[in-house]
């Protein structure tokens, strides 16, 4: 079971960013950190592109996935929502490495051109997916349980049905709702790593299908990114000739938003 803020509301930005963002087919961010030059010392920003999947504890699932999380008895009941956005991402890839030398420091960015809107959102970034017994498994848990808040009106508000929520099972939801060949994407060879040098492990090798929610080498790679977002700049380019722009923050991470308009 996860904690929860009843008393907070949500972001004010919230609805339309997914206004805008309903307008994509599959919506991508650009995703930036920063890392530390081993050579050097020196901070080099890295950026890429991964797959929005909205907000956590509002995963929307594929048929299939339900149905093989309601089969297997791991779906969580619908109870939270939050202003965190979601992303996927294999443990071995740096960008998991800069959060940590960084303490989560990250920017998203979004270009809908559909209504030429640019939303940048930066905050910190908390990963989940490891051992519940890890240490920074538990501080990422407990940090998010603080954004997460009841939804007003969930289909089963019971406390059994809260007790039968859990952290597992909400990431097994994120993995489950991969296709089989995006699941077994897990099982690559370590990404980044040259072409020459071949895996020792056998079972890692490029083109796998998983079919299972718990196949052990995909599950040990398979991590959750929830951002915590603490401020937010938007940029309206439907006029050409008057653009406007605002950036909206929680500074204190208290849920006091701000909002300043700001010259384009």
């Amino acid at each position: 079971m996860a904690s929860s803020n009843p008393t907070a509301s949500p972001a004010p930005w919230k609805s339309l960013f997914l206004e805008h963002v309903s307008k994509q087919e599959d919506p991508y961010m650009a995703v930036a950190t920063v890392e530390r030059d081993p050579k050097s010392g020196s901070s080099i920003p890295r950026v890429r592109y991964c797959g929005f999947r909205g907000f956590f504890g509002e995963l929307k699932l594929h048929h299939s996935a339900e149905k093989q999380l309601k089969e297997e008895n791991e779906l969580n009941p619908s109870l939270y929502e939050s202003d965190l956005l979601a992303f996927t991402t294999d443990v071995r890839m740096q960008k998991v490495e800069q959060f940590g030398d960084f303490e989560g420091a990250i920017e998203v960015v979004f270009w809908v051109k559909e209504v030429m809107a640019q939303w940048r959102l930066r905050g910190k970034a908390f990963v989940i997916g490891d051992d519940a017994n890890k240490p920074a498994e538990r501080e990422s848990r407990s940090e998010i349980s603080k954004s997460l808040r009841r939804k007003p009106n969930p289909s089963d508000d019971s406390e059994a049905s809260a007790e039968n929520w859990t952290w597992e099972n909400e990431v097994t939801a994120y993995f489950a709702n991969h296709s089989p060949i995006m699941r077994g994407s897990f099982k690559n060879p370590a990404p980044g790593q040259p072409l020459s040098e071949e895996p020792t492990d056998p079972n890692l090798k490029l083109g796998q299908k998983v079919t299972g929610l718990h196949d052990a080498i995909a599950r040990a790679n398979f991590r959750v990114v929830v951002i915590r977002v603490e401020e937010v700049d938007r940029l309206d380019l439907t006029r050409t000739e008057r653009a406007v722009r605002w950036r909206i923050s929680d500074s204190n991470k208290t849920g006091q938003w701000e909002e300043v308009e700001l010259w384009p």
